[in-house]
């Protein structure tokens, strides 16, 4: 798959896509990096730390989050995406689900777009990604998180995203799969999720897995956010011994090197 300038063998290789948030309100690090030399400084050291993409996000989206206006989202993150541009070689997803912030960020530079609602939220942004031809990145979430067999559901909602891209004209090799952790699931629900990743692959798209200082994480070992990093390790470990391809962190060095040493393991 081709992400910006950049050529990714999401069949036979891992990435990292390093989180930066332009939020005064994120869950994890929110107001840290929403001011231009901050965000710069941090989007440099996730480079140096290994990252391949940086996924720059204007809205907060944890629970019980306060809904910008778009036009607030767009003076979020164009003049961020443009300012990485021009210091960075290095490709950008933007985390929005609105399809102006979308039409607005790539036109900035941005190069694959993170829906958290996986294009069923704006009806129009199966057609800004497939007029654009950015790739995306197709979460799982639902309005009410009411299921009957929560695997097959939500491997059927995820199919659902998928339809709906392709019937946009989306190309298949233009598509990522999430299977939302965090969103629309209790904590027996994410845990089964991750235990269940082979059931995504099976669609046959590749799987970003954005589990990073999760409530998941922080309800099962009892650890405020801040304390996260060695169980969101744990979760990148076993994502990619599921076969996931990407994954969407806070701590990319430490990321990095728990994956590599998997990949050593799997690959021996």
């Amino acid at each position: 798959m081709i992400i910006g300038n950049k050529e990714f063998d999401l069949d036979n290789k891992f990435y990292i896509m390093g989180i930066l948030n332009v939020t005064p309100d994120s869950f994890s690090d929110g107001g840290k990096f929403n001011d231009m030399d901050h965000a710069l400084k941090q989007t440099e050291k996730m480079i140096a730390d290994g990252a391949d993409l940086i996924d720059v996000g204007g809205e907060s989206t944890r629970p019980n989050h306060i809904k910008i206006s778009v036009e607030e989202e767009i003076e979020r993150v164009c003049p961020i995406i443009e300012a990485i541009k021009k210091r960075f070689d290095i490709p950008i997803s933007l985390d929005t689900y609105k399809s102006e912030v979308a039409k607005a960020g790539i036109a900035s530079g941005a190069d694959l777009l993170n829906d958290i609602w996986g294009l069923k939220w704006d009806g129009t942004m199966a057609k800004v990604v497939a007029d654009t031809g950015v790739a995306c990145c197709l979460m799982h979430n639902r309005k009410e998180p009411v299921y009957h067999d929560f695997v097959k559901d939500m491997v059927m909602d995820l199919q659902e995203s998928v339809e709906i891209a392709l019937a946009a004209g989306i190309q298949k090799d233009r598509i990522i799969l999430d299977p939302g952790i965090g969103f629309a699931k209790d904590l027996e629900q994410n845990l089964l999720a991750m235990k269940h990743l082979q059931d995504i692959q099976q669609l046959g798209y590749p799987v970003l897995l954005a589990t990073s200082r999760k409530s998941m994480i922080g309800l099962t070992l009892d650890l405020p956010v801040t304390e996260r990093e060695e169980g969101t390790m744990a979760t990148s470990v076993l994502g990619r011994m599921a076969g996931c391809c990407m994954f969407r962190v806070h701590d990319v060095q430490s990321n990095l090197r728990a994956l590599r040493m998997t990949e050593a393991i799997l690959k021996a």
